[in-house]
């Protein structure tokens, strides 16, 4: 039998509940649970989502500001969450970069790609 505070209903409508959830996650992981959902959405806009669709989700535009927004985090979240964490993210992220080159018609400069102002060029 679920009482209030254990039924998922009650716990999800209930704010005092839900800042104790917060209170009780670790930085790390809402550091890199935020990259994720950066990063994610990133690959759809750059095309690489599954389905048929894939090419009519793409928008580069924001694709690009995703980027960046997830170079910003990364690069001033790794000291913080350490190189266990940062290392995965960092490669997502440059990946991303490549695959943003890859999908763009017009070529940034070196360094000027999304994110690359905070990562530094990628080729």
């Amino acid at each position: 039998m679920s009482t209030p505070e254990t039924n998922p209903e009650t716990r999800s409508n209930n704010p005092e509940q839900q800042i104790r959830d917060i209170a009780e996650v670790a930085a790390v992981e809402i550091i890199t649970t935020a990259a994720v959902h950066l990063m994610s959405a990133a690959a759809v806009k750059c095309g690489l989502a599954e389905g048929n669709d894939a090419e009519e989700l793409k928008d580069l535009d924001e694709a690009r500001k995703l980027i960046t927004a997830l170079a910003g985090l990364i690069t001033s979240a790794a000291p913080e969450v350490g190189s266990q964490h940062a290392g995965p993210l960092r490669d997502g992220l440059r990946a991303l970069q490549l695959a943003f080159r890859e999908a763009s018609v017009i070529e940034d400069a070196p360094g000027q790609g999304p994110g690359e102002k905070l990562t530094g060029p990628v080729s």
